[in-house]
Parts: C-alpha cells; sequence; structure tokens
C-alpha cells in the first residue's frame, strides 16, 4: 500500500501546485498591472468559490466513478485553464484561469481522499493514510508559489504559468494503472437521496461544525497575522517568518502523525486542538514583540496541523462507504466557503472592534465548542464499512 500511496500524493501534490501557484502569480500580476486590491480580491475569491460550487457534484461522482475519470477530468480542465493564461495572460482570462484550477483541484482532492480512506482497513490505518495524505498540501503551498516565484523573476509570468501548466499532466501519469474498487451497487446510491440528508446524524453534523470552526481558525490566524504584525510595526520579512514557522510547525506534526496516531483517539487529538487553539488565540492579542508572536504561531501550527487526519478518520468512519464521496464533497464546500467568507467577516469586525477583539471572540467560540469534538464518536462497525 505505501507504494500506491506515495503515487497518490505526488499526484496530489502536482495538482495543488499548479493552484498554488497560480493563486501567488495570477494576483501578483494584476498588481503590477495596476489592478486594484478589491479586483485582487475577486481572483483570489474565485479558487475557493470553484470548490464551493463542484464540491457536492464532485462527491457524487467520485461515488459513481472512482478515482482515475474525476482525476483525468480535473487534469484536463486544470491544465485547459493554465493554457489559456498562457496564451491570453490577461485579468479576465487570470479569472478563468483561478476557477478552473480551483475546480479541477477540488474535484481531484476529493476523488483522491476517498480512494485513500477505502484503502485503509481499520481505524489506526485510516489515521495513518490520511496522515501522510496531509504532507501532499503542505509541500505544494511552498512548491507551487516558490516554482512560480523564481520562474517570473528569470524569465517573466508566461514562462511561469507555463511551467505551471504542465504540472497536472503529470498527476495523471501517477494514477493511470491506478485499480479502481469495487464500484458501489448502484440499488444503494438511488436509495440515499439527497446529499443533505447526511446532515441528519448527529455526529456528522457536529463533525461538520468542528471542522468548519477549525477551518475559520486557519484563515483567522493567515488573515489577522499580517495586521497585527503591522500594528506592532513588524517587517513584512518578520511577518513573513511568523506565518512561515506556523506553516513548517503544520507540516512536521504531520510528519510525525503517522508513527502517533495508534495510540491517539481522534476525539481527543481534535478536542485538545480546538483548547489549545482558544488559548493560544486568546495570547495573541498580548504579544507585543515578534519572537512571542512566533511562538504561538508555531504551537498553533502544532495544534492545527494535527487535525486534518483525525477529521478525515472519523468522516470515513462515520458515513457509509457509497457515501464517502458525498461526505468529502460536503466538508470541502464548507472549508472552502470558509476560505471565501471568514476574511471579509474578519477585516469588517477587525474595524469595528479591533484585532486583538477579534482573536479573543474566535477563541471563545472554538473554546465553548470543544465539548462537541470530546462526544464525537465512531461506530463499532466502522472498519467493515470501510472495506465494503
Amino acid at each position: 500500500m505505501r507504494a500506491e500511496l506515495s503515487r497518490f500524493i505526488a499526484a496530489q501534490i502536482c495538482l495543488h501546485a499548479c493552484m498554488t501557484g497560480f493563486r501567488m502569480a495570477a494576483p501578483l500580476m494584476a498588481l503590477r498591472e495596476g489592478y486594484s486590491p478589491a479586483a485582487v480580491g475577486v481572483l483570489l475569491a474565485l479558487f475557493a468559490l470553484a470548490t464551493v460550487f463542484i464540491a457536492l457534484p464532485a462527491g457524487r461522482y467520485a461515488d459513481r466513478r472512482g478515482l482515475r475519470k474525476p482525476v483525468a477530468i480535473s487534469v484536463g480542465v486544470a491544465s485547459v485553464g493554465a493554457a489559456l493564461a498562457v496564451a491570453f495572460p490577461v485579468f479576465a482570462v487570470l479569472c478563468v484561469t483561478a476557477f478552473a484550477c480551483g475546480a479541477a483541484t477540488g474535484l481531484a482532492m476529493i476523488a483522491l481522499q476517498r480512494h485513500v480512506g477505502r484503502l485503509a482497513h481499520g481505524p489506526t490505518e485510516l489515521k495513518q493514510v490520511f496522515s501522510w495524505m496531509a504532507i501532499g498540501p503542505s509541500i505544494s503551498n511552498f512548491l507551487g508559489p516558490f516554482a512560480a516565484g523564481v520562474m517570473i523573476d528569470s524569465f517573466g509570468f508566461r514562462a511561469a504559468f507555463l511551467l505551471l501548466a504542465l504540472l497536472p499532466s503529470l498527476a495523471w501519469f501517477w494514477v493511470r494503472h491506478t485499480v479502481e474498487h469495487a464500484p458501489v451497487d448502484p440499488g444503494l446510491r438511488q436509495s440515499s437521496g439527497s446529499s443533505w440528508n447526511l446532515l441528519r446524524d448527529k455526529g456528522f453534523r457536529r463533525l461538520m461544525i468542528v471542522n468548519w470552526l477549525l477551518s475559520s481558525c486557519w484563515d483567522v490566524h493567515t488573515f489577522l497575522v499580517p495586521v497585527l504584525g503591522h500594528e506592532r510595526g513588524l517587517s513584512a520579512t518578520v511577518i513573513g517568518s511568523i506565518l512561515g514557522g506556523f506553516a513548517l510547525a503544520a507540516t512536521g506534526i504531520r510528519l510525525v502523525m503517522p508513527w502517533l496516531v495508534a495510540h491517539l483517539r481522534e476525539s481527543v487529538v481534535i478536542g485538545a486542538a480546538m483548547l489549545t487553539t482558544a488559548v493560544l488565540f486568546g495570547l495573541y492579542p498580548f504579544a507585543q514583540v515578534a519572537w512571542a508572536m512566533a511562538v504561538l504561531s508555531v504551537m498553533l501550527g502544532v495544534a492545527l496541523g494535527s487535525v486534518q487526519p483525525m477529521i478525515m478518520s472519523t468522516l470515513h468512519q462515520m458515513t457509509p462507504h457509497h457515501r464517502h464521496g458525498e461526505a468529502l464533497g460536503l466538508r470541502a464546500m464548507a472549508i472552502n466557503g470558509s476560505s471565501v467568507v471568514m476574511p471579509l467577516l474578519f477585516g469588517s469586525a477587525g474595524t469595528l472592534i479591533g484585532v486583538g477583539a477579534v482573536f479573543w471572540l474566535v477563541g471563545s467560540v472554538v473554546g465553548l465548542a470543544s465539548p462537541l469534538a470530546w462526544t464525537l464518536r465512531t461506530p463499532p462497525s466502522a472498519p467493515e464499512r470501510i472495506q465494503s
């Protein structure tokens, strides 16, 4: 399974790096062309909005078609969208590229997560495989922007776009020989009804609320730390280093998680992460110097970085095997919707009540909601539901 999992991680990195590279390069080009920050904000929002719109259909499609067809479509959509930016590097086309790359990445991620979840045999393997899969986005979040930045400085924007356009085809190289799982019985799919029916399950509702809150905390930190750093008079390099420490800590904890998960229970890790986040958010406004903010950032990276494998493991155990794609689609829709809406909400709230108060408000909500995590339970028959 390790060799197969490595191929899936590589495919994930290739598609995700294409998107993250464009997410850095396209706004930079728009700013250099004289477009306003508001226009750039719209451009950035399109990357996440795409997944909001396609997540549920993508999940249902993955349940019907498995892995290779969704990834093939993703590769085609991302390649065409990126090629348009190479041929016509203007703002309107960049918006199309943003939507295409966001949609392609969302579809591929849901299909990959569904397939990987069904490779696992039992809760421990679920936590292990999703710990490994969580490393992929951490790598591509660095690789895509770094490669695009080097190409922009050396050869210009078109060369950077061309490099990014080549990455999706590599994703297909890694998954082209994948053996699909047994198809889901059409009768099961037809009897399931709407995807929203999943929310009738109390445990699944709690999991979605917890996931949304923790995803919002990630957005709060990414959006407000630069604002707080600016208020403290910190340089761009220092602010970037503080955020970089967060990313490195999140990656580091994911690297060691596969060896720890056998001794960890999902609800305990998620609940502890929520309480830790609440405390750290409460301390952030009191951090007046860079080193204090850096320490808090690293600790927060460890807390939030540990959560995704546990969320994914719990989700796969809670939902019937023939609806894993739908459940993943609901999750993707929620967290990407949060990434679009929350920065706007936090920005407005920060203006009205101050950045420190926003940290305290969000920390209080997360802390008060932490009992939801402690009550998350997976059914005893989960392993059988997974293996199908």
